[in-house]
């Protein structure tokens, strides 16, 4: 693997536990926007799962829908099969909870969900990557 490939996707993964760094300070703040954890949540779903790409030589798509990822990366490891269910739940939360006009605001409840649901995707994707990535 060379040294390029082994950053690309080590940024990507990166870039999903600083989302996961952002909900953390969020929720522990002493008021929460739970629009911005959910939003936070599908991100590093989404950086994750193209970190995993990444590593597999595959370009990740410019898209930000995790179902069309996950069938991406089931295609190479069926393990991320278990995963649809947590990310069918945050999926929406890429564009509804950033614009008023949606009239979407979720709370307490679906903050904390959409907060499990993303630390168990990004905890399997770091299982699968190389172990170089996870000592960065």
């Amino acid at each position: 693997m060379t040294q390029q490939h082994e950053s690309s996707y080590s940024v990507w993964l990166r870039k999903a536990e600083n989302d996961l760094l952002a909900i953390r300070n969020n929720i522990s703040a002493e008021t929460t926007p739970w629009d911005v954890v959910c939003f936070h949540a599908q991100q590093a779903v989404e950086k994750s799962l193209k970190a995993y790409l990444v590593s597999q030589s595959v370009s990740p798509p410019r898209i930000h829908d995790l179902l069309v990822l996950l069938a991406a990366c089931s295609a190479r490891d069926d393990r991320f099969s278990r995963l649809e269910t947590d990310c069918r739940k945050i999926s929406a939360y890429a564009v509804g909870v950033r614009y008023p006009d949606e009239l979407f605001e979720p709370g307490k409840d679906e903050g904390l969900s959409a907060t499990r649901a993303a630390n168990r995707v990004v905890e399997m994707v770091r299982e699968l990557l190389p172990q170089d990535s996870r000592e960065s």
